[in-house]
């Protein structure tokens, strides 16, 4: 076990866990009706964090029946793709930093996408702009046709990587640890102004797709603060993940509906979006795998600090920036001095 001075730190983000026995800490919000979200809360042993109250409350949940922080971060991880679909999700990818109290062990999974086999090099290059004059053409415009395109899409990793994450260092199964996500998703959660404005900002892709738009634009308009948000098909998504694991995701009829969904997305035909086309396969699906990897560690004044190595450029950014600092006496600086030092580096 490190030493009281020798501490270990564990670049993460998004999620933070922290479990040390005994009762856990309970978020002061629990109601689904109600928009705050800045909870306190007060306890021992235990304590959740993530920006949204309803994956705080299933990871909380996991720890109170005897679960760990891998399962509560998986937990709340699957809950935050129900209520946080801007920025999680099982079409996405990510990665997974977990520190063993016991062992003073620090592992790493990598799950983020991975490129189609046979994408070619000239994929994000529309083809519309290539002339005699222009014979290697020009690249697609990051928006809106990057943003809105099957050729963008990669590999996802997220199922693969909770599956992986779950059987390292967890003790529940896939299913027990998507319980909470699937109850959120088929109750329903409260929409906030942050929900439906980034609804609002992506109104003009969703109305290109007739199922996003009749499930994220419900009569033509995003959702209204304080209505209930419910997601049923998501839920039996997660069912499907429960009931096959990850090989119901990564094969068999839906990762046929993933692949024919990006080799020929089923847009609208009143669309101005160009919406390319791209080239996963449902072998690209099934040959995923989550790479298991050594953190990054640096030493920085007597604590050990670890975090995501490549292909996150997380764990070697801040490392260098440490490293930079660690020549510096901050403690003798003024505040806008120290700042100053932190800043560039």
């Amino acid at each position: 076990m490190p030493s009281v001075r020798r501490q270990v730190a564990a670049l993460t983000a998004v999620l933070a866990l922290s479990v040390t026995g005994g009762a856990v800490i309970s978020p002061a919000f629990a109601d689904p009706r109600a928009t705050e979200k800045t909870p306190t809360a007060t306890g021992y042993g235990g304590a959740v964090s993530t920006v949204d109250p309803d994956a705080s409350a299933a990871a909380i949940e996991v720890l109170r029946k005897g679960g760990n922080a891998a399962d509560a971060a998986v937990a709340a991880a699957a809950t935050l793709g129900v209520t946080e679909p801007y920025s999680a999700g099982i079409g996405g990818g990510g990665y997974f930093v977990f520190y063993d109290a016991k062992t003073g062990g620090v592992g790493t999974i990598d799950g983020r996408e991975t490129a189609p086999a046979a994408m070619p090099h000239d994929a994000f290059i529309d083809p519309a702009t290539i002339t005699p004059a222009n014979p290697a053409g020009s690249p697609y415009r990051f928006t809106p046709e990057l943003v809105t395109s099957g050729v963008s899409v990669g590999v996802p990793g997220t199922p693969a990587t909770w599956q992986r994450a779950l059987k390292r260092w967890g003790t529940l199964s896939l299913g027990d640890a998507l319980k909470p996500a699937i109850q959120v998703a088929d109750r329903g959660f409260v929409v906030d102004d942050t929900f439906r404005q980034q609804t609002l900002d992506n109104k003009l892709r969703f109305e290109a797709f007739p199922s996003t738009s009749s499930l994220y634009l419900p009569g033509g308009d995003a959702p209204a603060v304080g209505s209930v948000f419910q997601n049923h098909d998501l839920a039996a998504t997660y069912r499907l993940l429960a009931k096959q694991g990850t090989g119901g995701f990564y094969s068999g009829p839906l990762a046929a509906e993933i692949a024919a969904t990006v080799q020929a997305p089923p847009k609208t035909d009143t669309t101005t979006l160009p919406i390319p086309a791209g080239h996963m396969t449902t072998a690209d699906l099934a040959a995923y795998r989550a790479i298991d990897q050594a953190p990054t560690q640096v030493d920085y004044r007597g604590l050990d600090v670890y975090g995501m190595a490549p292909s996150s450029s997380g764990g070697t950014t801040v490392g260098e920036s440490l490293n930079i600092l660690d020549t510096f006496n901050l403690s003798e600086m003024s505040t806008a001095g120290a700042l100053h030092h932190y800043l560039e580096a």
